[in-house]
């Protein structure tokens, strides 16, 4: 394709990147450089038949004309990145020199907000992930390998999860573990303990969002490869069992790899999908046992009678950087592939 032709084919794509990926993300870049303005306090005195007394109140009018004059707030740099609620590296350091072992760092460390939010994030990530990628490839098997009548119920049977809304799915698995639901009073029946609950421990709680997470997200996966199935070439397969393959030996040698770009596509997807986790947390209500940095940034926002922009934007910086290191190696890998198949 010559290099004018390329240019007009790529620049709608170009100006929409640009004004609706590129052009957002500096405005929460410049926005997580301030802070909220400090409200305009006066002292009020007040005289009356017991006496005179003095109150400092906040003088509303002269707030909002200074809101008014920097609609940003004040410049901060990169102090917001430093304090307490993100990186805390003055924190870190004073946690460094006064622990006397790693595991006493290590939890002086987990206390801070946006560590015990990266903690549960980078968890939920590596965990979900995988088991989503597995389960969905092992669904598309076992669907793929069924009589052609019972194909067409089973599959809307497995897209059930993701044709119910994410807040929705989370609420009904949130009153089913509750310790009057279904599955809450079944577990105390079978370990005979009456005072179980799945919300009361930190432990259960995430394992509990970590099975959503996968329920939820595992059709996905599970569409992905039955398509992917369906080009598998059948020459191959066949030879593969006319040289006395086994079922498993076919699996491994021959359908994984002709569907390893398909695992690349859906690890990409649901590593970005997890690192960003939310609904699960807001609808099992467990953020006092599990927060994620997109938690953070929403009670930044909603959380305070003051919506925090600056410091829900630093948090949305550091979510951004989190999400480009995690995959890099994936996107490395893939275009080390790409150059090797292109010589």
């Amino acid at each position: 394709m010559k290099h004018r032709t390329f240019f007009w084919f790529m620049l709608p794509s170009g100006i929409a990147m640009l004004l609706f990926i590129a052009l957002p993300i500096v405005s929460v870049f410049v926005q997580s450089l301030f802070v909220e303005n400090e409200k305009v306090l006066v002292e009020v005195v007040t005289s009356g038949p017991f006496g005179t007394t003095t109150q400092v109140v906040v003088d509303e009018a002269a707030t909002a004309v200074l809101n008014a004059a920097n609609p940003l707030g004040q410049f901060n740099g990169f102090g917001t990145y430093a304090n307490r609620n993100h990186l805390a590296f003055a924190e870190v350091a004073e946690f460094w020199r006064s622990s006397d072992s790693l595991g006493a760092f290590a939890r002086q460390v987990y206390g801070l907000p946006f560590y015990k939010a990266l903690t549960f994030t980078l968890a939920y990530t590596f965990i979900v992930t995988p088991l989503i990628i597995a389960l969905g490839f092992l669904i598309a098997v076992a669907v793929n390998a069924l009589p052609r009548l019972l194909k067409g119920p089973v599959i809307f049977t497995s897209l059930l999860p993701m044709i119910i809304t994410p807040l929705v799915g989370s609420l009904i698995l949130f009153w089913m573990i509750d310790s009057r639901g279904v599955i809450g009073k079944t577990l105390q029946f079978i370990f005979e303990d009456p005072d179980l609950s799945l919300k009361a421990s930190p432990m259960l709680t995430w394992i509990t969002l970590m099975v959503y997470g996968v329920w939820s997200s595992a059709p996905f996966a599970f569409v992905v490869f039955y398509a992917g199935l369906q080009t598998v070439p059948q020459d191959t397969l066949e030879s593969a069992m006319i040289d006395g393959a086994t079922r498993w030996q076919r699996i491994r040698f021959v359908v994984l790899p002709y569907l390893m770009p398909l695992v690349t596509f859906i690890a990409l997807i649901q590593l970005m999908d997890n690192f960003r986790v939310f609904e699960p947390i807001v609808g099992f209500n467990a953020e006092a046992n599990a927060t994620s940095l997109s938690w953070i940034i929403y009670n930044d926002l909603r959380g305070s009678e003051v919506a925090l922009f600056g410091s829900a934007a630093a948090t949305s910086m550091l979510t951004i950087l989190g999400v480009a290191i995690l995959l890099t190696p994936v996107l490395i890998r893939t275009w080390r592939d790409f150059s090797a198949k292109g010589h």
